[in-house]
């Protein structure tokens, strides 16, 4: 079930409706949810909800034997944790990893000469897998470290079940999430007016600039970029960078917007990443709620962030984003685009330390330039479906001689204007929020509906998943 779809809209009036009907009980509301969230991860295949609430299961139960636990028992504290912690990694490594593991262990049985069929079924990956199962991580971490207090079942199942930030994030801490499930929520005019307006705001950068660029010049370059000219494979890349911004945000920006509008609220997920001057400062914008999650859980709680020693820090930066980056797919395409930012992070930290002090620091807008290319290099791998099409598509970018079939006029106009949504200003959802909040009720549903019928008007044909939906 897409966000942007009739179907989804209807289903989330329905459940709009219904929830709020029920404000006289906590419980009731909760309950509700949950098998409204349950029904919307159903619409995709209704086999993976039991994986769902067996996960759920499997965290709460955890959480609450770390707990049982005295403060001394630390040695078997931790141990429940670790085994909380693989088992879920188990659920995700089975569903996402099997088959890429299998293929390169034979592989390397083929090279040392042993030749031998290995077992390869075919599965099924579970829309979302990623997010809630980094979810159910945090939450046993955050019990273990007394940050949280052990919820119950019907919190933690809602916690990974919660349909607007299920299958695509943002990644919502048991931490942000837990203690707005104890307390009936309410709707205030500023979080409808900010609602309606994220939810409208998402739907135009998803239906109205990323699929368009998706569908009329980056897929087509991407599946066969030896066919395509310079100007095409530029225009690409760039045409990518603009495409995965718009359709992210406008996923995170919808989800938060219809978590407003059932009473919760949600962390921001984008803060403007094209204006990083850095890639530390890249991913302080990026997707917020991975990187902060690998950051706290990965890369210092795993692996000891800066305490031991700057090599081993260098190390760790390294480390967490080559598994950030097969985080996000079963791909070695992937795993080189973590390298690619993890390498850079590192040689940040190198130069920040040994800089010579006589040597000026670059200025803002040549930081600003480079930063953003060497993420636009990254993207080519993170797109394209082989290494050897990444290899082919930057070879083609220096050695094209084939002519230009894709590049439009309008494809240009959506780069560019796709850039100027990215750099308007930050508050500018907020400023507007507060004109909208003294609007009556239906006068802010009328012109929502109306906007969105504008909208849909300006669309182009059908409307491609969100790129995160396979992670």
């Amino acid at each position: 079930m897409l966000f942007p779809t009739l179907t989804f809209g209807l289903f989330f009036l329905i459940v709009f409706a219904i929830t709020w009907s029920a404000n006289g009980s906590n419980e009731w509301r909760k309950i509700l949810l949950l098998i409204a969230s349950w029904i919307f991860y159903g619409a995709w295949d209704w086999r993976f909800v039991a994986l769902l609430i067996g996960s759920a299961f499997l965290n709460w139960g955890a959480a609450g034997l770390i707990t049982l636990q005295p403060d001394w028992a630390k040695t078997k504290r931790k141990a429940i944790l670790i085994v909380g912690v693989i088992g879920n990694l188990i659920i995700l490594g089975f569903f996402k990893y099997y088959g890429f593991f299998v293929e390169q262990l034979g592989d390397v049985l083929h090279a040392v000469g042993f030749q031998r069929d290995l077992p390869l079924m075919q599965v099924v990956l579970p829309v979302g897998i990623s997010f809630f199962t980094f979810q159910g991580m945090s939450y046993l971490a955050d019990v273990h470290a007394r940050r949280l207090a052990p919820a119950r079942l019907l919190d933690v199942t809602l916690l990974m079940s919660f349909f607007p930030h299920l299958v695509a994030g943002p990644i919502v801490r048991g931490s942000d999430l837990l203690p707005q499930f104890q307390r009936a929520p309410r709707l205030t005019r500023d979080m409808a007016s900010m609602g309606l307006i994220l939810i409208v705001w998402g739907l135009f950068k998803k239906a109205v600039v990323a699929s368009e660029l998706s569908t009329g010049l980056v897929d087509p370059v991407f599946f066969d970029p030896s066919a395509h000219s310079r100007l095409d494979l530029i225009a690409a890349a760039y045409g990518y960078a603009v495409q995965i911004y718009c359709d992210f945000s406008a996923y995170s920006d919808m989800a938060i917007g219809i978590a407003a509008l059932l009473g919760y609220r949600f962390p921001r997920n984008f803060d403007q990443p094209y204006r990083a001057t850095s890639l530390q400062d890249f991913w302080r914008r990026w997707h917020i709620s991975l990187s902060s999650w690998l950051r706290d859980y990965l890369y210092i709680g795993a692996l000891g962030g800066n305490r031991k020693g700057f090599a081993r820090l260098c190390v760790n930066v390294l480390v967490t984003m080559l598994l950030g980056g097969l985080w996000h797919g079963a791909k070695w395409t992937f795993v080189i685009w973590g390298g690619l930012h993890g390498s850079v992070l590192a040689l940040e930290r190198i130069w920040d330390r040994y800089r010579p002090q006589w040597l000026p620091r670059m200025p803002k807008i040549l930081a600003l330039l480079l930063t953003f290319h060497i993420v636009v290099i990254g993207w080519i791998f993170f797109r394209a479906e082989t290494f050897e099409t990444a290899i082919a598509f930057l070879g083609g970018v220096g050695a094209s001689t084939a002519a230009s079939a894709v590049l439009t006029p309008l494809a240009c106009v959506l780069i560019v204007f796709g850039m100027a949504i990215h750099f308007t200003p930050p508050d500018l959802g907020q400023r507007l929020a507060l004109r909208l909040r003294t609007l009556p009720a239906p006068a802010l549903g009328l012109l929502a509906g109306i906007v969105i019928l504008i909208i849909d008007a300006m669309r182009f044909e059908g409307v491609a998943p969100f790129i995160y939906y396979q992670f």
